[in-house]
């Protein structure tokens, strides 16, 4: 028996070419830091990457029940990327992913930015969207809470506003790697208000992004939360993973254990940061169009990485309410104290809500 030959044989050299210059492809545009980073912290391996999309792609089979509605390379990479390339975790959540959807038909229909509702929760304010990343490159969203407007937004607008808002930003593989950070800021959020967020939506909320979305979320952090926030925490706890109870921390109004985290420099004023006030138009404008302006409901102009259309509607604009303009924030700038002494029974070190 001869020798055995280890050379692949030229069509196979070949198709290793393809997928060599595929995965390039897929890294393409990653700083060395963050390619490093993705090797040590989520297990990438640019030389198998191939074969572990393809693994996941080959598990489709076994949920016929669900519809894989997009199966691309470079949207299976993020799944993997959230699960830190453990396959079969990678699968469930993109299984999960579309299931969410099916099982939230309502909540999808007419996902764009230009749809009345998710509209109106952008133009005032939710999400907020810092335009830089933090000092590990994480992209820091804002919610401020007492902004809620229950006559003008449901709940559910708000959550798809979030979720099409992550869908523009996940699509930055340096976010997919280095993640998100959440700051909810509760100053002047009513016991009425609160007694709007029930369980059932409050579930859902956390079904489509802590289940159900390829984002790696480094941490949520309370600001300035009332006592009936932690009372809402006790509902939501059964159906939070460990590892996000890790990853919620409360602040109360403590700027010090705030900054420990997220250093000031990437914060605004309304966080004790040196940044300016944020301005609620922001991040609307972004999605909406350049030409967005704080006196007018939306643009025509549309945002092309969603292929979004905007067709003036004088109905729509004469029946909403006039949108907040700038941060219209109800947390002013320095609402926040630094603690020293921890005197303040309302200010308390860093927690981890577990």
């Amino acid at each position: 028996m001869g020798p055995v030959s280890v050379l692949p044989k030229p069509q196979s050299l070949s198709t290793w070419e393809g997928d060599l210059a595929k995965m390039t492809h897929l890294q393409a545009g990653l700083s060395p830091d963050t390619i490093e980073k993705a090797r040590l912290e989520l297990n990438e391996n640019p030389d198998v990457l191939h074969q572990d999309i393809q693994q996941v792609r080959d598990m489709i089979i076994t949920r016929p029940d669900i519809g894989f509605l997009r199966t691309d390379d470079a949207f299976i990479l993020r799944f993997l990327r959230a699960r830190k390339f453990h396959q079969a975790d990678a699968f469930r959540l993109l299984a999960q992913y579309f299931q969410y959807r099916q099982l939230n038909l309502d909540m999808f229909k007419n996902f764009k930015a230009d749809d009345p509702g998710i509209k109106r929760a952008l133009i005032d304010g939710f999400p907020g969207v810092l335009e830089n990343r933090d000092h590990y490159g994480r992209k820091i969203l804002l919610l401020f809470a007492a902004n809620w407007d229950q006559s003008r937004n449901s709940f559910t607008d708000i959550l798809r506003a979030i979720l099409l808002s992550l869908e523009v930003l996940i699509e930055d593989p340096e976010l997919q790697i280095n993640g998100f950070i959440l700051i909810i800021d509760w100053s002047n959020f009513s016991f009425k208000q609160a007694s709007k967020l029930t369980p059932s939506i409050l579930k859902l909320a956390i079904e489509g992004l802590q289940d159900s979305f390829p984002a790696r979320f480094g941490g949520v952090h309370f600001v300035n939360q009332p006592w009936y926030i932690h009372a809402l925490y006790t509902l939501i706890k059964p159906f939070l993973k460990d590892k996000t109870r890790k990853r919620i921390f409360l602040h109360g109004n403590n700027l010090n254990s705030l900054h420990q985290l997220i250093h000031p420099e990437f914060l605004p004023s309304e966080f004790g940061g040196t940044l300016p006030p944020y301005d609620m138009g922001t991040w609307a404008r972004t999605l909406l169009g350049p030409d967005y302006s704080d006196e007018n409901d939306y643009t025509h102009t549309s945002y092309n990485a969603m292929h979004v259309k905007h067709t003036c509607s004088n109905l729509e604009r004469e029946c909403s309410p006039k949108p907040m303009k700038r941060s219209q924030s109800v947390v002013e700038a320095g609402t926040l104290k630094h603690d020293e002494k921890g005197e303040n029974e309302n200010t308390q070190p860093l927690l981890a809500l577990d």
